[in-house]
């Protein structure tokens, strides 16, 4: 089959989410300029930048009390710094549960009985047992097209990691089995790994 976007697709739910996928989840954690802290879960992310280290995630709704995006965009807006903690499979209830439309003053780490640590470079809490965890200051947030679309870009000032995840100098991502976001209602965990050479390696 083939669609255009702006016509609509004619199945019963949108591909597209199902198209781009695995999308690994950054699960983050925010504080408002009033010391409330926020923690939810956002499909589109990714890393996007080696030196210095860089990271994206992207709102793409709004909610009443938060006017034209959530609570983590409102909260970065305030404070300028977030936290990307990685999602293994086990935290999966824990990190759904973090997704409902909450009212801004509800902290989603006691909705979900998720265990806190404070960050060491920035004012942020981070979830405790996350296998890791990525400090940020934010460096552009950037409306896109549509409706309540923001991208936010932050630079990464400090790395957490689970040692027990690190296996002879590397991480091992079996240890956890990172949580990733597919189409739909649909989710998948990684557990085998395989390694290509690239040409002339």
């Amino acid at each position: 089959m083939f669609y255009r976007p702006e016509d609509g697709h004619g199945l019963p739910h949108n591909p597209f989410s199902a198209i781009v996928s695995p999308r690994p989840i950054g699960w983050i954690s925010s504080r408002g300029g009033d010391g409330q802290d926020n923690l939810a879960p956002y499909s589109f992310f990714n890393a996007v930048a080696y030196t210095p280290p860089q990271v994206m995630f992207s709102s793409t709704s709004s909610k009443e009390d938060r006017g034209d995006t959530k609570d983590s965009v409102a909260n970065i807006r305030e404070t300028g710094v977030f936290c990307v903690n990685i999602v293994a499979s086990a935290q999966r209830d824990g990190m759904n549960m973090s997704s409902g439309p909450w009212p801004r003053e509800v902290d989603e780490f006691d909705k979900a009985g998720i265990a806190r640590a404070e960050c060491a470079e920035i004012a942020c809490s981070r979830v405790a047992d996350s296998p890791a965890a990525l400090e940020c200051r934010m460096t552009q947030i950037i409306p896109l097209a549509g409706k309540s679309n923001f991208m936010v870009l932050g630079e990464v000032v400090g790395v957490h990691i689970d040692d027990a995840c690190l296996v002879d100098g590397q991480l091992d991502v079996t240890r956890y089995a990172p949580l990733a976001r597919l189409g739909y209602r649909d989710y998948a965990d990684v557990r085998e790994v395989f390694s290509l050479k690239r040409p002339g390696e």
